[in-house]
């Protein structure tokens, strides 16, 4: 990979005049820095932006992390899905206070105790707030490495991302390396696309990109196909009373864990309540990492009060307020709304 020991001037000149301003940037603390990574997990770094602000607005500090209520944790994050997230920055902030006396472990192996960081964040949380000059290697660094040495690997595999981390580890600058790191990611994000043609035109490293030389991009990095998703058919019941909407409580582990939804079933379903009417609703789809839900609603309007044990009633205010429903149901929000 003798590619990348060219790599650290021209690229560390290229984020110096292109980087892009993001708040998480001008105030690279370590919660900062730890909350924004975790957040930009799956997410688009556009998508996380709202979210991120408000999200340092409710819980400015760590120990203000610590201490929320679960449920208002989840409607923090309601909207940027993958929930497990969120709570695993709860217990590490939890970590943070119990077991750190509320700052944050300033090394590598100390961040990698905490719940949820691994190898990617910790090296992230590492170099850029405590300048610890270890890489950062997600999926934009390794498809940049994979693109300049012309490494064809596959980047799924443990040895390949080793011996990618080991060639970064070998050319990280000690003295800018939260800098280098992040010029990596931006790289990878803006320049260096995983779909369609990459701008080689506006890369850094076109000189001696051997993906470019060797026309191989669209070939590198390699990567295993990954398992088709499965396909559920679903039926949603938009449960209506008295302006109110019904929720229940998703079981505690396993998908959406713990978070308020739509009352759904395996399609047929017969009404989970007795209904005074019933029409079809809208439809929807919603695809998480492994299985794909295909949703179709069925609009009731309750002929009682009653409900199953543990479902709730929420009107227009608790549902905005109180009770984080997930982006998989955002299909019949307009169909909520109109009823509420």
């Amino acid at each position: 990979m003798n590619q990348l020991d060219q790599l650290p001037i021209p690229l560390l000149q290229w984020y110096r005049e292109n980087a892009r301003v993001l708040p998480w940037r001008s105030d690279p603390t370590p919660y900062h820095v730890w909350v924004s990574e975790i957040m930009l997990q799956q997410t688009r770094v556009a998508a996380v932006l709202d979210y991120y602000r408000r999200f340092m607005e409710a819980l400015p500090t760590v120990a203000d992390l610590a201490a929320v209520e679960e449920d208002r944790l989840m409607k923090l994050w309601q909207g940027l899905g993958y929930y497990n997230r969120a709570r695993n920055l709860q217990k590490a902030a939890r970590q943070v206070a119990e077991d750190f006396g509320g700052a944050f472990p300033d090394t590598y192996e100390g961040l990698l105790t905490l719940s949820g960081v691994g190898e990617y964040t910790a090296g992230a949380i590492a170099s850029i707030a405590f300048g610890v000059p270890v890489p950062a290697v997600d999926g934009n660094v390794l498809r940049v490495v994979a693109r300049i040495s012309g490494d064809g690997g596959d980047i799924a595999r443990p040895d390949t991302k080793a011996r990618m981390r080991a060639a970064l580890q070998a050319v990280l600058p000690v003295d800018a390396p939260g800098d280098f790191n992040q010029a990596l990611m931006e790289l990878g994000a803006t320049v260096c696309l995983p779909n369609g043609a990459p701008l080689c035109d506006r890369c850094p490293a076109a000189d001696f990109c051997t993906a470019r030389r060797e026309e191989r991009t669209g070939e590198l990095p390699v990567k295993a196909a990954k398992k088709a998703r499965r396909i559920e058919a679903r039926t949603v019941f938009l449960i209506f009373w008295e302006k109110k909407v019904a929720l229940r409580r998703r079981p505690g582990r396993g998908l959406l864990a713990g978070l308020w939804e739509y009352p759904n079933e395996l399609s047929p379903a017969p009404c989970p309540v007795e209904a005074a009417g019933l029409s079809d609703g809208p439809a929807g789809k919603h695809i998480f990492s492994h299985i794909e839900w295909h949703m179709t609603a069925q609009i009731v309007e309750a002929a009682s009060p009653e409900l199953p044990e543990g479902w709730v009633w929420a009107d227009r205010a608790a549902l905005e307020r109180d009770y984080a429903v997930p982006n998989a149901f955002q299909a019949f929000a307009g169909a909520v709304e109109a009823r509420l």
